[in-house]
């Protein structure tokens, strides 16, 4: 049994409005997509999400296989927690990058976590988040929580992947990751969060939290 809080990362944000609505619903973390993506931002627009943030809630920026300028200029400019890599990104490229790594892995069938071992001292933690065949991420769907488990003890997980204020209590029962991760199924449309569901979401989290505390 876990004796810490679930982490909430909400990701995909598009407007300061819904940065602080996230930070008021009590958000651990905020997610801008720097990447190929119908969510995707400038660094420019990103700069405005995050201008209101408070020092102690996480920022963090998604790419896909990014030129590694690219990100360095988006963590110093953004001031950036950690960066999410959601590529084909080597445990290599993960220790030269110029922030803490959150290295996104798609979980299809089969899914074996002995695979991650590569990546063992290279990144900060892991994000699950589900396979679909030619899709980096954002797909708001579920994969079988139970074909994930257990997770790696060596590493922080993240799990993404179609949550919502519905499901999220389930997905921290029967996996108890260090966090979880929503987008879409916290939006009202895409690109504009509500704010009930934001509410929601971090409620129900933090009362699986209090149902799987010994």
């Amino acid at each position: 049994m876990r004796n810490v809080r679930t982490r909430v990362k909400v990701c995909g944000l598009a407007s300061a409005v819904d940065a602080a609505e996230a930070v008021r619903a009590g958000a651990d973390a905020l997610g801008v997509v720097l990447a190929e993506s119908p969510r995707q931002v400038t660094q420019t627009e990103a700069e405005e999400i995050f201008a209101a943030v408070p020092p102690f809630v996480a920022r963090v920026g998604v790419f896909v296989d990014a030129p590694a300028d690219y990100v360095e200029r988006a963590v110093a400019r953004l001031n950036l927690t950690a960066v999410q890599f959601h590529g084909s990104e080597s445990p290599e490229r993960c220790a030269s990058a110029p922030a803490p790594v959150i290295k996104a892995v798609r979980v299809r069938p089969g899914f074996d976590a002995a695979e991650l071992d590569a990546y063992r001292d290279h990144v900060a933690a892991f994000l699950f988040d589900t396979y679909v065949e030619g899709v980096d991420g954002g797909t708001g769907k579920t994969f079988p929580w139970d074909s994930a488990s257990p997770l790696p003890s060596w590493a922080p997980v993240i799990v993404a992947g179609g949550l919502n204020p519905v499901n999220v209590g389930e997905a921290i029962r029967i996996l108890g990751p260090y966090g979880v991760d929503v987008s879409s199924g916290v939006e009202e449309r895409l690109r504009q969060k509500d704010r009930f569901r934001l509410h929601a979401f971090v409620a129900a989290v933090r009362a699986a939290d209090e149902e799987v505390r010994p």
